[in-house]
């Protein structure tokens, strides 16, 4: 089964992923206690994971017999570089709205 190439957006766009994620955000979990979190079937989360992994969202370690998934940075940096972009452009708007507004109350 070939896992699709997404892009963060699409990947973050799953609701199941995005909990996933949070879960991730408090602690490492293994396959199988995330999987506890889900109504769906072990190969559905598998595949969910396999995405996010893919992407570069987590990673995967294998200590004994479990398998550990850890929040990894990578995958977030495209949706901050993405913010940061539309941040900037609000941000100059603003300013520019506000110094319009300035020149139209000294005037």
């Amino acid at each position: 089964m070939a896992i699709p190439t997404l892009d963060a957006f699409q990947v973050i766009g799953d609701p199941s992923r995005r909990k996933m994620l949070m879960l991730l955000s408090e602690d490492n979990l293994t396959i199988n206690s995330l999987a506890d979190n889900f109504n769906m079937s072990r190969p559905a989360v598998s595949k969910h994971i396999k995405i996010l992994e893919t992407a570069g969202f987590i990673s995967i370690t294998d200590i004994g017999r479990e398998r550990y998934c850890t929040l990894k940075k990578d995958g977030f940096d495209e949706l901050q570089a993405w913010l940061e972009y539309f941040d900037q452009f609000w941000a100059s708007k603003l300013k520019k709205l506000e110094t319009l507004l300035n020149n139209k109350l000294t005037n």
